[in-house]
């Protein structure tokens, strides 16, 4: 469930966990995932074949960085991406009431090459039973995104 937003920067977040996608084919050196991979996090880079909807994790400093494996290079994202996202978000391996800050899944520039829909993907975030921060986007947009995806269920 998303339960706020912000429009600050991810790195200064006062979440002790940042969510981000990654590929399956393990090739994660540019965007977020690239930035992510520099701060510490060298093998993200270069991980090799991992499989759809699995997570992986890694505490760098004091926060814990956790790659949600959500879409292909090749293969694009999908037409279940939404539920895909709601998968990786629950096999983040924390408590439920732990806040996770997440950028705007899909809005970057792999995001767009590779299919990427937004506003399912916010419908995915939506939908899991993790509590989570997203920035980005305003609770206003969530909100009418999910309502418009959902057709006209309330969020």
């Amino acid at each position: 469930m998303i339960n706020r937003t912000s429009k600050g920067n991810i790195m200064d977040t006062d979440c002790k966990h940042i969510a981000f996608a990654v590929n399956t084919e393990g090739i994660n050196d540019s965007g977020f995932a690239g930035s992510v991979a520099r701060l510490g996090w060298e093998e993200l880079k270069d991980m090799g074949a991992m499989k759809l909807g699995s997570v992986i994790s890694k505490k760098i400093g004091d926060k814990t960085y956790h790659a949600l494996v959500c879409h292909s290079l090749k293969n694009g994202w999908g037409k279940n991406q939404a539920e895909v996202i709601q998968q990786c978000f629950d096999n983040i391996d924390i408590d439920d009431s732990e806040e996770i800050a997440s950028i705007a899944i899909g809005t970057g520039f792999v995001g767009m090459l590779t299919g990427a829909n937004p506003r399912e993907i916010v419908c995915g975030m939506c939908d899991s039973k993790k509590n989570i921060v997203l920035y980005g986007f305003s609770l206003e947009a969530v909100k009418q995104c999910y309502e418009e995806e959902r057709g006209g269920r309330d969020l």
